[in-house]
């Protein structure tokens, strides 16, 4: 594994410790400073959140507000496990990526918008007078930062305590699973492609999270040579890379002799029953969501099952649940999320 993979817990450190502001703070207002690094005056209490990025819905309701989001992107069509375990998110007013207007969230009495630039473009809304956090992230080290800055905007305890029990938790997992794989050569690490989408086909090339689960548990990423995500690609390049595991995200269906692609069937982790559906929980474990914990553990079982086969994942799901979203979840629960499908 590449030295900058593995300077996660120290860079986290840094940046959670460098990210916030506390000049100009009054009773009714903090100053702090987004993802981008822009500081923002945001309200000491906010109650009212708009927020319009899929990923970050699920770091609020982990941090035990979802009940303050008035104004979401999310529907439960699309993510039907975060309003499984966030009820109370189904009081939110729906509205579709890009579309929020100034007039719309001010007759919400919305107090903080939290967007990803990607998705929402902001000018308007900072001229309206709202308080915008792009919470933008595209690695490990941005998801913890994400996740304390949230804490830190959400200023209560609970918020507080789950973030920082998610820190410790996940920095620990990765020190776990780097030492644990210290003494394993690369050419024992499978080759694993990661596909998004099967039409048109899309894959999660190197420099993103997707990168670096796969290298943590044990892997190599045959689409290592791309950069980013949802990057095209053809068959015959896909057959050129010829990956030992391919990974379908989740909710996404593996194909079968119907419906699969031309030349998918030649493919040696296909010839080799080496193809999985990932699983799929408040969001998808595999993307940019705080469900990369249970990602870590389930692809690494998967990938080195020699190191990491032992772990009772059905049991750390149930800790995972009840610990950084406070809900309980069944066994048939538990089953549905790993086999990527939605409530029953």
């Amino acid at each position: 594994m590449s030295r900058r993979l593995f300077c996660i817990s120290g860079l986290v450190t840094c940046v959670v410790g460098s990210g916030l502001a506390r000049a100009d703070e009054t009773a009714d207002k903090r100053i702090v400073r987004d993802m981008t690094g822009a500081s923002v005056a945001v309200p000491a209490h906010p109650q009212r959140i708009a927020d319009l990025w899929f990923a970050h819905n699920e770091v609020l309701a982990m941090l035990g507000a979802a009940d303050r989001i008035v104004v979401t992107v999310d529907r439960p069509a699309n993510q039907p496990w975060l309003f499984r375990l966030n009820p109370q998110l189904s009081k939110a007013r729906a509205v579709m990526p890009g579309t929020a207007s100034a007039e719309a969230l001010l007759a919400d009495s919305v107090d903080l918008v939290f967007v990803s630039a990607g998705l929402t473009r902001a000018g308007s809304l900072r001229e309206a007078g709202f308080p915008v956090l792009d919470m933008t992230f595209q690695d490990v080290g941005g998801l913890l930062r994400s996740v304390a800055l949230t804490a830190d905007v959400l200023n209560d305890s609970v918020a507080r305590d789950r973030a920082a029990s998610y820190k410790a938790r996940l920095e620990a997992d990765l020190e776990y699973f780097q030492k644990s794989l210290s003494s394993v050569s690369e050419d024992k690490k499978p080759r694993v492609l990661h596909v998004m989408s099967l039409s048109p086909l899309l894959v999660d090339g190197g420099e993103t999270i997707i990168d670096q689960w796969i290298r943590y548990a044990g892997g190599r990423n045959a689409a290592g040579s791309l950069h980013g995500v949802k990057r095209p690609v053809t068959m015959e390049q896909i057959q050129v890379w010829d990956p030992d595991v391919i990974i379908i995200q989740g909710g996404v269906a593996v194909p079968n002799q119907g419906n699969a692609p031309a030349g998918w069937d030649a493919l040696r982790a296909v010839r080799e029953e080496r193809v999985f559906a990932n699983p799929v929980g408040v969001f998808p474990w595999d993307r940019y969501g705080s469900e990369f914990l249970l990602q870590l553990r389930w692809a690494g079982a998967l990938l080195q099952p020699d190191l990491f086969g032992g772990y009772d994942l059905k049991g750390g799901m149930k800790v995972f649940y009840q610990t950084y979203f406070g809900r309980d979840v069944s066994d048939d629960e538990i089953g549905r999320m790993l086999a990527g499908q939605p409530p029953g």
